[in-house]
């Protein structure tokens, strides 16, 4: 057994990283959805061709659909050490957002106050902010207008005996710099606050522990972790009895319909037991064979990513911090506890579509824009639709994919 990542045997996981024309790409656009293993491929093709219909009756197809949805919420609350009744399986992070806003609001009176970040992805500020409009006050944590990171002292002075809740990223898409939750909630939870953390950036590379954390709410997209495309929250379980019911009103009392107004992807949600399954065997080639849980066992693997991925972008931000007019948004280092794997930068040479445009041309996956960070992008004095490069890696990323973008960017940056 190898205590160092076997990059052959996890790409050999993934059809796109092997099989043309996927194959020809660095896929370095993971922030905006990772590449799914098989085991998350061979799960879908079996709900759609055996279980494709309507759970919780007694016949065969319906059963094995049942069974399938059980079995990744059982899963994902290993991964995430929470409890059964904790998870919460949506469309996206925005519509599960969405429904979280209003089942606060039932709770909350007008002047009640809430604060949000102009770091974070829309999906955990826009649904906030509106707020406003039925008598919440909304006050904003402000990113640095040059590095796009948030300090904790200005947050320190918005909290107060009228906060109800705080909304912050756990690493944002695009500053990637990792937010210190913990602290964050025990600040907010001496007034009596609560905190939603959007996590969506910060899972791919990470196992969270929402025990350790002391969160109320985790977002979570499947399909950024190398799952099919449906949405997560873990919710606290003492916050289901404080926020109103979401769902149909004689599901009243259930906790998995509470914050599911709408009958969720059931093939979806089945599938999503995947990604455990990918882990495990990640984690049986790497490790000696244990009867430790899931959730040690996951964290030994994702201590193997970590390391792996910082070998990844540290050149990469070794070339844009010695670059003259490059901006790197976030910290300059590779430091997994201090950033995501996830760099966005700007150039004085050429636009952003301009060097985007070169990566593509080399077949290197990316994006640029304000990916969906419009506000953060705003504050950084950029206009947004041309915005910042983003090249995003996760663990099943290489060297060779790296130098690739380096490549390009030595000629253009």
């Amino acid at each position: 057994m190898t205590h160092r990542l076997d990059l052959d045997f996890i790409r050999a996981q993934f059809p796109s990283l092997t099989d043309s024309p996927t194959r020809e790409w660095a896929h370095l656009e993971n922030a905006g959805g990772s590449y799914v293993p098989s085991q998350v491929i061979d799960l879908i093709t079996e709900l759609f061709s055996h279980a494709k219909c309507q759970p919780s009756w007694d016949f065969g197809p319906s059963v094995l659909a049942t069974e399938a949805m059980d079995r990744s919420r059982l899963v994902m609350a290993e991964l995430f050490n929470a409890g059964l009744d904790e998870i919460h399986f949506g469309p996206s992070t925005s519509q599960n957002t969405y429904v979280l806003a209003h089942a606060f609001r039932a709770g909350w009176s007008e002047g009640d106050e809430i604060i949000v970040t102009n770091q974070d992805h829309e999906a955990n500020s826009g649904v906030w902010r509106r707020l406003a409009d039925t008598g919440i006050v909304v006050r904003e944590w402000q990113a640095d207008p040059v590095t796009g990171r948030l300090d904790v002292a200005d947050v320190a002075v918005l909290i107060n005996e009228r906060t109800r809740l705080l909304a912050v990223t756990h690493a944002s898409n695009v500053a990637a710099s990792v937010n210190p939750i913990r602290e964050l909630a025990d600040m907010v939870h001496a007034v009596g606050g609560r905190i939603v953390v959007d996590g969506v950036s910060y899972a791919p590379h990470a196992l969270v522990d929402v025990k350790a954390l002391d969160c109320d709410v985790y977002l979570y997209s499947a399909y950024k972790t190398f799952g099919p495309h449906i949405g997560m929250m873990y919710t606290r379980a003492d916050l289901l009895d404080e926020i109103a019911h979401q769902g149909h009103y004689f599901n009243a009392g259930i906790s998995s319909t509470k914050l599911t107004p709408a009958g969720p992807d059931h093939a979806m949600i089945g599938a999503a037991a995947g990604i455990g399954d990918y882990f495990d065997a990640i984690h049986s080639h790497h490790f000696e064979a244990t009867d430790t849980g899931r959730f040690a066992r996951t964290s030994e693997l994702f201590d193997l990513f970590a390391a792996h991925e910082e070998s990844l972008v540290a050149p990469l931000l070794a070339f844009l911090r010695d670059r003259d007019g490059v901006r790197i948004v976030g910290a300059p280092e590779a430091d997994h506890t201090i950033r995501a794997p996830t760099i966005a930068f700007a150039s004085e040479r050429h636009s952003s579509a301009e060097i985007y445009a070169a990566l593509i041309d080399a077949k290197v996956s990316c994006g640029h824009g304000h990916f969906y960070a419009h506000r953060l992008v705003t504050a950084l004095g950029l206009e947004p639709e041309d915005g910042v490069v983003r090249l995003s890696a996760v663990h099943y990323n290489t060297a060779v994919e790296i130098d690739r973008a380096l490549e390009v960017l030595d000629a253009t940056c």
